[in-house]
Formats: structure tokens, C-alpha cells, sequence
């Protein structure tokens, strides 16, 4: 028919760019998932958390004050009888974070003999477990369980560094601070503090093995968090 070819080509001139954008349109968005899949995979990995359960006592390892105001809510849901702080001289804060912990624990009605800390400077996570430890040893000797109070994207090396610390015979666990409680997503990579944490997280994971694990001193002019 007269005419037929044309409307053929008119055909295909319009629906092949509209399938091609189409098509394209469908790989973005699966791309998109499987993207967000892996981000995913890649800081779901740093963050361990238990079921709660009674424990001797809380460490809240030093940082900004949500993580003593969680720790706090532990505590009043009867989940151990002593919060123990530790972190030493803040020079960001300007404060001692032991110091500072007790009295924001103070102001929310916990009682003073319910609360330890240990001032003493540190470097790291792992100085950190040690002075826990310390206390332990010191006033609580026959403590056999502690919960871990920290950042959701800490967790992973905050319960190794206490695994290597107390080998074991300590039943650990780890209770991490709700996302929605800090500055932090766990959809990191749309997040710049986010992505600086998760990308720090593994170097310092790297940086523990062999300092820590390994055992390998001469790195100690590196200890840092």
C-alpha cells in the first residue's frame, strides 16, 4: 500500500529510541540496586549487635554524648547495675570524657555509686578495654559479662579489640547506638561523615591486625582511636 513503508519508518524512528531509553532507564535502576545492595554489604558488616541481656557492667567507650545517653537507657532498662566510662582528656570537647560522662549520668538520675570511670590518657579502642579490664580485675573480679556501648560502625572492631583484650571467658556484647540517635546513616556512601566513617573503620581494622594481633610494636607511634 502506498504509504506503508513510510509509516514503517516512522515507526521504527520513534520506538527504537523510546525502547533504547527505556532499556537504559531499566540497567540505571538495577544498577542503582545492586549498588545500593553492596553499600550496603560493605557497612552492614562493620556493625554488630546482640540481643540485650543482662551484663556486669556498661563500657561506653569515649565519644560525643548520645553514646552515654544510650548507654544511660541500658542502664535504666536494668540491663547492669554499673556504667563504667573511659577516655581521658578530650581535647576536642575539653573536657575529660570520664568526668563529663558522670556527671551527664548524674543529671539523669543515675546513682553515683552506680557509676566508674578511669581518666587515664589513651590512644585507642584497645587502651580503652585495657583500663575496662583493669577495673575489672580491681573491683569486679568476678564479672563474666559487659556490654559495649559505641557508634553502630565502631562495633565490629570495638568487639574484636575486646575479644583480644579479654580472651574467652567474658561473654561480650555489643550495643551499638541507634542510627537515628547519632549524625550518622547507614546509608553511608550519601553521607560525607558517614563515608569518612566507614572508609576509617577498615583502615583502622587493617591498622589493629597487625598491631594488635600481630602484635607488631613498632607501629605504636600510630595508635590513634
Amino acid at each position: 500500500m502506498p504509504g506503508s513503508g513510510s509509516r514503517m519508518s516512522f515507526s521504527k524512528r520513534v520506538l527504537v529510541p523510546f525502547i533504547s531509553i527505556i532499556v537504559v532507564f531499566l540497567l540505571f535502576i538495577a544498577l542503582m540496586n545492586i549498588r545500593e545492595q553492596i553499600g550496603l554489604r560493605v557497612g552492614n558488616f562493620l556493625i554488630v549487635q546482640d540481643n540485650p541481656a543482662p551484663a556486669d557492667v556498661i563500657h561506653v567507650i569515649a565519644g560525643n554524648d548520645y553514646r552515654t545517653e544510650y548507654a544511660i537507657q541500658l542502664y535504666k532498662q536494668g540491663l547492669a547495675r554499673t556504667i563504667f566510662f573511659t577516655g581521658g582528656w578530650c581535647t576536642h570537647h575539653k573536657y575529660y570524657h570520664g568526668e563529663h560522662g558522670k556527671q551527664l549520668a548524674i543529671m539523669e538520675g543515675v546513682p553515683q555509686q552506680a557509676i566508674a570511670y578511669d581518666d587515664s590518657p589513651v590512644l585507642s579502642t584497645y587502651d580503652e578495654a585495657i583500663l575496662l579490664k583493669k577495673y575489672l580485675d580491681e573491683n569486679l573480679p568476678a564479672s563474666q559479662s559487659i556490654i559495649v556501648v559505641s557508634d553502630p560502625f565502631h562495633m565490629r572492631r570495638a568487639r574484636w579489640t575486646s575479644e583480644m583484650v579479654f580472651g574467652k571467658g567474658m561473654k561480650i556484647s555489643m550495643q551499638p547506638v541507634p542510627f537515628e540517635q547519632t549524625p550518622y546513616k547507614q546509608h553511608w556512601w550519601t553521607d560525607g561523615a558517614s563515608r569518612r566513617y566507614v572508609s576509617d573503620e577498615y583502615k583502622k581494622m587493617i591498622f589493629y591486625y597487625f598491631r594488635y594481633q600481630l602484635g607488631m610494636t613498632g607501629l605504636k607511634f600510630l595508635d590513634k582511636n
